[in-house]
């Protein structure tokens, strides 16, 4: 390679590195992002089942059993139920327990507690066990069983080979099917991906081809041009919604407990957050590209911290954090708790608000960010 011939390539890739770096957006995507993917991967990502919410129902006086607890919450592997130890705890109901989310598994103890009736020569405990999440419900019953037997041989001195035996149920997936604990999360990442690509690449392809112009000088107000911009990704999301839904019921057979209006609802909430996402993502894109980029990342993040195949109680705080504030967190558990459980109100209307309150945050931020002339 002669002289010249080196310099044309120096100055090809002086002109390369400039027209990628120039963007302050793509050195942020470039330099900025795979930093936060190494975290989200190296920090966030266990496959290790924590924080198992446990719930229990015995007598006080039950010395086995409580000891039984104490060992649990100790071993890391189990945290209390929500809502423990308060005036309404004495008298939950442990299946409405494990189907408002409260608890993973309910211990009980035998009619006159576990220690009379291990002297009684009885040897079975109940266990209700939440197998919409496939993962934690396998880990849970071996979990229990090594603190029992741990307990029995080294607090009361009793070695037999099985001193306890599980009656168990498995609830809202008794066969333990992947498929069933999978699909309303590949559902929620399915309408993620359409809605947010289409609706970030929208505004972003109006300013790529020259007819943004068109559009801000028209005698529209802002709010007309996002609702117009909007309302098609919207009803696109739904009726893409309604496809997958059934696709999931009919083939897939995952049963669906709740109700369709309350489905409707919390689908609706989550294609209208989205969206809004999406406007959002298109308000700082230049071009497609750069659209393109966005929305690929806010999905990535949010696929890896919504809990679909990784657990979130066992995130750091920080990546714990980011993942209550992930659209997708919500809406997942809202199709499980509606398709798996029935629907437990508290929950549905509780997730449907925050979702809500994400959508009209987005969209405040979308509105102020949406200009009138062109940057």
């Amino acid at each position: 390679m002669n002289f010249s011939a080196f310099a044309a390539v120096i100055g090809f890739l002086r002109k390369e590195f400039s027209q990628v770096l120039r963007d302050s957006r793509m050195r942020i995507i470039l330099l900025v992002i795979p930093v936060m993917q190494m975290a989200v991967f190296g920090l966030a990502i266990s496959t290790e089942v924590k924080n198992i919410k446990l719930g229990t129902a015995y007598n006080p006086n039950d010395t086995i059993l409580r000891r039984i607890e104490e060992r649990s919450f100790s071993s890391k592997w189990f945290i209390p139920a929500v809502g423990r130890g308060t005036s309404s705890d004495a008298n939950a109901d442990p299946l409405e327990q494990i189907r408002s989310g409260r608890a993973d598994v309910v211990l009980i103890s035998p009619p006159g507690g576990l220690t009379k009736a291990i002297e009684r020569g009885e040897r079975n405990v109940q266990l209700l066990i939440d197998a919409s999440n496939v993962i934690r419900a396998q880990s849970i019953e071996r979990y229990m069983q090594s603190i029992i037997n741990e307990v029995l041989r080294d607090d009361f001195h009793l070695s037999a080979r099985t001193p306890v035996i599980f009656d168990v149920r498995i609830l809202y997936n008794p066969s333990l099917e992947s498929a069933i604990f999978m699909v309303p999360g590949t559902l929620a990442m399915i309408l993620c991906i359409v809605t947010i690509l289409l609706t970030s690449m929208s505004i972003a392809r109006e300013k790529e081809m020259g007819t943004f112009e068109m559009i801000i000088s028209a005698p529209v107000k802002t709010w007309e041009v996002l609702l117009g911009k909007t309302i098609p990704f919207i009803v696109i999301g739904m009726l893409n919604a309604a496809s997958v839904f059934i696709f999931a019921i009919l083939v897939f057979k995952v049963p669906m407990k709740g109700f369709y209006w309350q489905l409707a609802i919390a689908t609706f909430s989550f294609v209208v957050t989205t969206v809004s996402i999406g406007t959002l993502i298109s308000t700082f894109a230049k071009n497609q590209q750069q659209a393109m980029m966005g929305g690929f990342i806010f999905l990535l993040l949010s696929n890896l911290l919504a809990g679909i195949m990784f657990p979130i109680d066992n995130m750091p705080l920080l990546m714990k954090a980011a993942a209550y504030m992930n659209p997708m967190t919500y809406f997942v558990r809202l199709v499980r708790n509606i398709m798996l459980k029935g629907g437990s109100p508290d929950l549905i209307w509780s997730y449907i608000a925050i979702l809500v309150l994400m959508a009209v945050l987005a969209s405040i931020v979308s509105y102020k960010r949406f200009h009138h002339t062109l940057d």
